[in-house]
């Protein structure tokens, strides 16, 4: 099965914990979860097929039998709303065509699109059948995208027998992709990995799929703790009934249509809504939300929509990475958008304990990490500039001083400004280096129209890495320029901080 879009959804502690073995990467690009999910003792028999298999027959004799989603979500429960389903081509011709939630009336601010009530709403809590199992779970050994994707591939097994089997076909039709997405790079191949070389996203993408093989190794135990599951299915040990590659299938797609509820117990905060994501698009610049209340899950919209528009919900606030990685798209207007830098204090500087007592004092830490919004590319230097200051104070007598004075100041001489400017410059240089192609070579592929869809998006998400990086270079370039003497060399610094 394939699933689709949620809100930001890194890893939890307990998810972290388990990244220990080397990352597993399909070397082929996978479709979604297999329908030949049989019962076998032969452990990782089961392969991946296309969406196809799921569904044999012609859509036309599917809908006649279950009528689509929103019809099966009223003969079970929705009220009247006030959207509909309607359909959007795709780009691959040989997938059918996605649904998409629209306005079926003018909408104004404020307006209550829909509400799905509790009983066509996935949590663990009814997965699991005992909030305290879902929260011991969660806490100690698995993601709730673990144990969802797990209850979700037991119901595919089932077919037309499962009561979710018009949720599990519509996800499938999407493929684990929003409106504006394509699959999450964990789906990627090596080769289309490699279009995100010199980004740091690169090495996201191996750390969560280590962390997914990891909690497929685990998920024997929520079989055996989960009292619902083992009872349902007391002779399908999940490694034996599914391969990993179907399991990490199933997560990404859970990845990537997972609801953050807020205001609910722990056992309850991630949900699959019927009508949520991918059905509705993630927009950075959106306020509305899905919401819990009483008895159900409804959608308040935070703009007017016409009659057939589209309607959006908030993504959260994350990076173009995290949208990537979760939901396989890049927001250009993304204002949370953001590169990390990591400072550090040189541990063989004679004062380093100093240095950290005062780093510390101004709410540092020895290893500090700097955001760096994109449009705020100024300020994001500005605020490295103390840090780094203090990392380029050499004599004993300006480090008293240092010591016994508030603040983050760090009287420092032209020269020693201009070595640590050159190494904050000299920093943006090598990451931008890092990528094989510059920002031309991004706009000339942008241009083209035929461009492969992953291929596009990972240009995208690069681009935007090295403008915020290039505009990081020209404003510490500035800084240089302001300093009285340009011909100056700057000082030597036996201890310069350490920048990744």
């Amino acid at each position: 099965m394939e699933l689709c879009p949620l809100l930001d959804t890194p890893l939890p502690s307990s998810h972290r914990r388990l990244l220990r073995s080397k990352p597993s990467i399909s070397a082929r690009p996978i479709s979604g979860f297999s329908n030949s999910l049989r019962p076998t003792r032969r452990r990782n028999a089961c392969s991946a097929s296309s969406f196809d298999t799921l569904v044999a027959r012609s859509r036309k004799e599917e809908e006649a039998e279950f009528g689509d989603l929103k019809a099966w979500m009223h003969k079970n429960g929705l009220l009247p709303c006030k959207v509909v389903l309607e359909e959007k081509a795709w780009h691959d011709k040989n997938h059918w065509p996605i649904h998409y939630v629209a306005a079926s009336e003018h909408l104004e601010v404020g307006d209550v699109a829909f509400s799905v009530p509790d009983s066509l709403v996935l949590t663990l809590e009814r997965v699991l059948g005992n909030e305290t199992v879902a929260e011991l779970l969660t806490t100690n050994k698995l993601s709730e995208l673990a144990c969802l994707a797990l209850y979700l591939m037991y119901e595919k097994k089932q077919g037309k027998k499962s009561f979710w089997y018009p949720y599990i076909r519509e996800l499938d039709r999407h493929r684990g992709r929003g409106q504006l997405a394509v699959e999450s790079p964990l789906l990627w191949s090596e080769a289309e990995l490699d279009y995100l070389s010199g980004s740091s996203t690169k090495k996201e993408v191996l750390e969560r799929a280590e962390g997914i093989e990891k909690e497929y190794n685990e998920l024997d135990t929520v079989w055996f703790m989960a009292g619902s599951l083992f009872q349902q299915y007391p002779y399908d040990i999940p490694t034996e009934a599914f391969s990993f590659e179907i399991f990490k299938q199933a997560f990404v797609a859970v990845q990537s249509c997972v609801v953050h509820l807020q205001n609910v117990s722990l056992a309850r905060r991630f949900a699959l809504v019927p009508l949520g994501p991918p059905l509705l698009a993630y927009r950075s610049n959106c306020k509305a939300m899905l919401t819990a209340v009483d008895g159900a899950v409804e959608l308040v919209v935070d703009r007017p929509y016409k009659a057939g528009e589209s309607i959006a919900v908030w993504c959260g606030p994350q990076p173009n990475s995290k949208l990537l990685l979760n939901y396989g798209f890049v927001d250009e207007d993304n204002r949370y958008d953001r590169l990390v830098v990591e400072a550090a204090l040189n541990t063989e500087d004679p004062q380093y304990q100093d240095k950290r007592m005062v780093a510390q004092r101004n709410g540092r830490l020895s290893i500090q990490t700097f955001y760096i919004y994109a449009g705020k590319e100024k300020e994001a230097v500005l605020d490295m500039l103390p840090y780094l200051r203090l990392s380029y104070v050499t004599d004993p007598s300006v480090m008293l001083s240092v010591l016994s004075s508030q603040g983050p100041v760090c009287p420092v001489s032209h020269c020693m400004e201009r070595a640590m400017l050159e190494q904050v410059a000299g920093y943006f240089e090598q990451r931008l280096a890092g990528y094989p192609t510059t920002l031309s070579d991004d706009e000339s592929l942008l241009v083209d129209g035929d461009l492969n869809p992953k291929k596009r998006v990972a240009t995208r998400l690069v681009r935007l890495e090295k403008k915020i990086l290039q505009s990081c270079l020209e404003v510490t370039i500035d800084f240089m320029y302001q300093l009285p003497d340009h011909s100056v060399s700057p000082c030597p610094a036996p201890y310069e901080p350490l920048l990744r």
